[in-house]
């Protein structure tokens, strides 16, 4: 696989999922943005060029992606710029801030709820009932307390992650049929043909935000963290939250 194609695979799903915002560019940028956008592949477009202070390089932007090139659009950076005196990962912050959502906006009667204790730290899961991520996040959150949980059954990862969200979106208590399969592996009555479920309307929500995996958490400041994370790891981003004025 040479450059192109990695570039590609790394970028179009972010091109495709995110709608272009323009912005106002100087001559330069726009310059650089037609030079360096048929050089990363068929189907990519480039949101935005902007100048950047680290040693004269351009971002390029595609979707809640960025990559670096210099002036003449000859070549391309992936990967971190990191100061080297404090040690700031400023393409990392760059990305967790085009990653945001507006927490608010998230249709939650779509997602599954539920609260421990008095339900105060609240978080958003996009989860697959058949990824084993999933299901490891899924014990780390049944040993918290004072926690609200809302999670998107995300069908992504195989031909029959549909049919058992449903079955599980229509059990009786929907809540325990979730944890009871994804704790304890014990699966949900098989449902009825006519009952509905919000497994379409998830899907293009995980679509719209750009989820390409699962676990993928949201926290009530609109920032996600892909992938599982640790009691601790949750526990210190709560209290980070703690200190800092909401969206």
């Amino acid at each position: 696989m040479n450059f192109k194609q990695c570039f590609v695979g790394l970028m179009l799903a972010a091109s495709t999922a995110t709608s272009g915002l323009v912005l106002a560019q100087t001559p330069q940028e726009v310059a650089i943005k037609k030079l360096v956008e048929p050089k990363l592949g068929e189907g990519v477009k480039v949101d935005s060029v902007t100048k950047t202070p680290y040693s004269g390089l351009y971002e390029v932007r595609v979707g809640a992606d960025v990559v670096y090139t210099d002036e003449k659009a000859q070549f391309l950076f992936i990967g971190n710029v990191v100061d080297a005196t404090s040690g700031t990962n400023y393409t990392k912050a760059r990305v967790e801030e085009l990653n945001k959502i507006k927490f608010s906006d998230l249709p939650l009667d779509l997602a599954l709820k539920t609260v421990k204790g008095d339900g105060k730290r609240v978080i958003a899961v996009f989860e697959d009932p058949n990824c084993g991520y999933c299901k490891r996040f899924r014990k780390t959150l049944a040993g918290m307390n004072n926690i609200t949980v809302y999670t998107f059954m995300y069908n992504i990862l195989a031909d029959d992650s549909a049919v058992k969200s449903k079955n599980i979106w229509c059990a009786p208590d929907r809540n325990k049929a979730w944890d009871e399969w994804m704790v304890n592996g014990k699966v949900a009555p098989t449902a009825a043909a006519n009952c509905a479920t919000p497994n379409d309307k998830v899907l293009a929500l995980g679509q719209k935000l750009n989820v390409r995996g699962t676990p993928a958490i949201f926290f009530m400041d609109g920032t996600r963290v892909p992938g599982a994370m640790e009691a601790k790891g949750l526990e210190e981003k709560f209290a980070s939250l703690g200190k800092t004025k909401l969206n």
